[in-house]
């Protein structure tokens, strides 16, 4: 579970990121964070991968409160989370198979383990037979299902996806939903997004952020702001 309580981001020079902010995501829910740039979607995610820390409030990730200011275990924390960029973050000079294994290799994962989890996840998103090739060689579409294959390797809970159709064409976007959708039930996604067909189409769970503050918060719906 998922739970911000009252969380607040300010900034020295007065700036409000997030003000009082409130939700629950239980584990598995697939949620839409959604509403116009500077809203607070992308701080909602910083503070859950905790790159940022709140002015103020608390935020509980399973037993963890990873907001008190003795919360230590970040290696950890980032260990259960994937995370999907819209501008892909894929390496350059290392091929897919290394790139998709390079979270398995920082953790000291035995050689045969990873061989085995990078075939099953580039399987799940289509791209077993691409595992030496090098990013230079893919589309915009394969270089995401690649960021997808990364986030989601090593059975972590959470995948955090940051408009991960932003940079994308219709289609090549409706094939990249289509893998989020095996991942559905799976693990707990927050997909933040400024894509109404989407979400409309889906019929998930909205949290609509307006101004920094959560200013709807569907159970079932489509986009709205």
């Amino acid at each position: 579970m998922i739970k911000f309580d009252k969380v607040s981001k300010k900034f020295p020079l007065g700036n409000i990121a997030l003000n009082e902010v409130s939700f629950e995501i239980l584990d598995n829910e697939f949620v839409f964070l959604v509403g116009p740039s500077g809203a607070g979607k992308t701080t909602i995610l910083k503070l859950i991968l905790k790159e940022s820390s709140p002015s103020e409030g608390s935020i509980l990730i399973d037993d963890m409160d990873i907001s008190d200011r003795n919360f230590n275990d970040i290696v950890g924390l980032r260990r259960t989370i994937g995370v999907v960029f819209q501008d892909f973050k894929v390496l350059s000079d290392k091929n897919i198979f290394e790139n998709v294994a390079l979270g398995l290799m920082v953790t000291g994962a035995p050689r045969g383990e990873i061989k085995t989890q990078v075939k099953e996840v580039l399987k799940m998103v289509g791209l077993e037979e691409k595992s030496k090739v090098f990013p230079v060689q893919l589309s915009a579409g394969e270089l995401q299902r690649v960021a997808i294959a990364r986030a989601i390797i090593g059975d972590r809970k959470i995948i955090l996806a940051d408009e991960p159709t932003g940079n994308l064409d219709p289609k090549t976007a409706w094939e990249i939903m289509r893998i989020f959708k095996k991942l559905e039930g799976k693990k707990t996604i927050i997909f933040a997004t400024h894509n109404t067909d989407i979400v409309n189409s889906f019929q998930r769970r909205v949290l609509v952020m307006k101004n920094g503050k959560l200013d709807k918060d569907h159970r079932k719906g489509g986009y709205e702001i």
